[in-house]
């Protein structure tokens, strides 16, 4: 049953390509590969016969034999060179092909419907970043050479298990008294070989799947931590925190050599067998061809025709042996894109227990909307308003009582919890969170994000630049860099409020946007704000008490108090959300 549901899994990783609409051009490539690796099966026959002739030219020392044979050998070996080479090429180009494929849907899947956001929130799939880059590479290439690798093996058995029984012919011998007769002795001789290491190398080599599977996470989780230390190299470096990054650092590395150690001991107890086994095999069709030819039962040319052939049906027979070890790395890469694909589905099609629909009354309504943590902790008592056009709100609260997880859910990416969001079709909404996203490239596509380098004209861009107290970025407009790194946080918040500007949303949110500011710099950009987008809705989370004069109304969280167990644990209490009136001091100067 276990290893049905496993095959089930793998089927369902490889199936999807060979239907897509790429499928004509990848069946077509996949049958020219394999009628190569049919054309090498074929001239092997051709060169196993060779040998018989050449050897035999040898024996009865026929001199214009040995030259016919020489120059048969030429030519067959210009054809195996160039249909090797050609095969190579082809299984190159589709597993390109293949992979390219595969990433384009698993990363459509990923990013599509917050996927990538979910997966992060309940961590149902670690390092996906691995998985997309690293795991899809191993299964198309491992998948094409391991079915090649065993359709080449079938097929050469087929081929040559006849030639073997032909010409190594019966084995008489005496046994207790009676005279017993193996026919085509060789062949079973050839499969009880291939048998015994067979079972050998899978008993020992059993935990190597699991340990690539491990060292596959180590490794991404290594990798990751290098990424992290190098984005966060200014807060750690005025924390002095190099001694910690090293300790975490070589503890993550530790995880790596450790079962690298596991991996080798592995390795070397199945090395030790497979190699054995291979340099046995040599000697082993001579060792038991021996006495037909000294008997005269057979010539030199048959017997190297005996060795070539048990060659060949004993490489076919061990074929699982050869394999072993990248059959084992090639599971674990199955194994983890299942899991990630099964993480990615479920995130995917997990319908939100939110409703966030769009409407035409031309406000924002909110209805009986209560957020829950994903342990399904109640956040909040159901929440009723109504927003409209021009509207300005400040969310006030303790931190950690869900203000962020509101924004979350208004904008559909927080799935726990009930009630519904109601978002006019025509209205454009911004989020504007506290660390806002600035990608690698030039900072006109960064201030654009996620709109584009030419989603507005220079001029406006200039204009919002010398307003916001960012004109000594003019000049670097052009220049790419890695933003997020290159300014501070406060030059990266303005950036922000640089983009609501150009942009000119109907629904503004503001997620702690102007924290990294000065108290003058705050407030000079929100009366921007107000002056230029009169008519957007504007809400804001802010701790600070002056934004407060910029907004007409506060939603804010107040603990619902209740008798408390004072011998347990304190429970994370539950708010309701108050809607009040706030006097605007602007407008009363106004």
């Amino acid at each position: 049953m276990k290893s049905e549901r496993s095959s089930a899994k793998i089927w369902k990783l490889l199936s999807p390509f060979w239907r897509s609409e790429e499928k004509w051009s990848a069946r077509l490539l996949l049958l020219s590969v394999v009628a190569l690796t049919l054309g090498l099966v074929y001239l092997n026959v051709l060169f196993n016969e060779w040998n018989r002739d050449f050897y035999n030219a040898l024996e009865t020392k026929n001199l214009g034999e040995f030259w016919t044979q020489l120059w048969r050998f030429s030519w067959l070996a210009f054809i195996y060179i160039a249909v090797a080479i050609y095969k190579i090429y082809i299984t190159q180009a589709l597993e390109i092909r293949w992979r390219g494929w595969m990433t384009k849907q698993y990363m459509s899947l990923w990013l599509e419907n917050q996927s990538y956001y979910r997966i992060e929130q309940n961590q149902s799939a670690d390092n996906p970043d691995q998985r997309i880059a690293e795991d899809l590479k191993y299964l198309t290439s491992g998948s094409l050479s391991l079915s090649l690798g065993l359709l080449s093996s079938v097929v050469t058995l087929v081929s040559f298990i006849g030639i073997l029984w032909s010409v190594s012919g019966p084995l008489s011998f005496m046994l207790s008294g009676q005279q017993w007769t193996i026919p085509g002795y060789m062949v079973w001789f050839a499969i009880g070989y291939a048998g015994l290491g067979s079972l050998l190398v899978a008993f020992i080599g059993k935990p190597l799947v699991k340990q690539n599977v491990d060292q596959q996470r180590f490794e991404a989780d290594f990798r990751f931590g290098l990424i992290r230390l190098r984005e966060n190299a200014e807060p750690i470096a005025l924390y002095q925190g190099e001694g910690h990054a090293q300790r975490h650092l070589s503890g993550q590395f530790a995880r790596i050599r450790d079962n690298w150690w596991a991996i080798m001991k592995t390795s070397k107890r199945l090395n030790i067998t497979s190699t054995f086994y291979a340099q046995f095999a040599v000697i082993f069709p001579f060792l038991v061809g021996a006495p037909r030819y000294f008997s005269g039962a057979i010539t030199l040319g048959g017997l190297m025709q005996i060795s070539s052939a048990f060659g060949q049906v004993q490489s076919a027979l061990s074929w699982f042996i050869d394999a072993y070890g990248q059959l084992a790395e090639w599971k674990a890469s199955v194994n983890r894109l299942a899991g990630f694909h099964e993480a990615t589905i479920a995130a995917y099609e997990r319908p939100s227990e939110i409703s966030v629909l769009h409407n035409n009354v031309g406000a924002l309504l909110i209805e009986a909307l209560v957020l829950h943590l994903p342990n399904g902790t109640q956040v909040n008592t159901a929440f009723t308003s109504r927003v409209q056009t021009g509207q300005r709100i400040l969310v006030t609260g303790p931190s950690g009582c869900g203000k962020s997880t509101l924004f979350r859910a208004i904008a559909g990416i927080w799935p726990y919890g009930s009630g519904s969001v109601e978002i006019p079709h025509k209205l454009s909404v911004l989020f504007i969170p506290q660390r806002s996203y600035l990608p690698i490239g030039t900072l006109r596509s960064a201030i654009g994000y996620p709109s584009g380098s030419d989603a507005f004209k220079d001029l406006a861009i200039r204009h919002y630049l010398q307003s916001c107290r960012l004109d000594h970025l003019a000049p670097l407009l052009d220049t790419e860099d890695n933003w997020s790194q290159r300014l501070s946080p406060g030059e990266q918040q303005r950036i922000a409020f640089m983009r609501a500007l150009l942009t000119k949303p109907d629904l503004l949110f503001l997620d702690e946007a102007s924290s990294a500011l000065d108290s003058e710099t705050e407030k000079a950009l929100y009366e921007q704000l107000l002056e230029e987008l009169p008519n957007t809705a504007v809400i804001s989370i802010a701790h600070r008490t002056q934004v407060a004069e910029f907004h007409e109304h506060t939603w804010r969280f107040d603990p619902i108090h209740s008798e408390e167990d004072t011998t347990g644990p304190k429970a994370q209490p539950t708010y309701q959300i108050i809607e009040t009136g706030l006097r605007r001091a602007n407008a009363k100067a106004g």
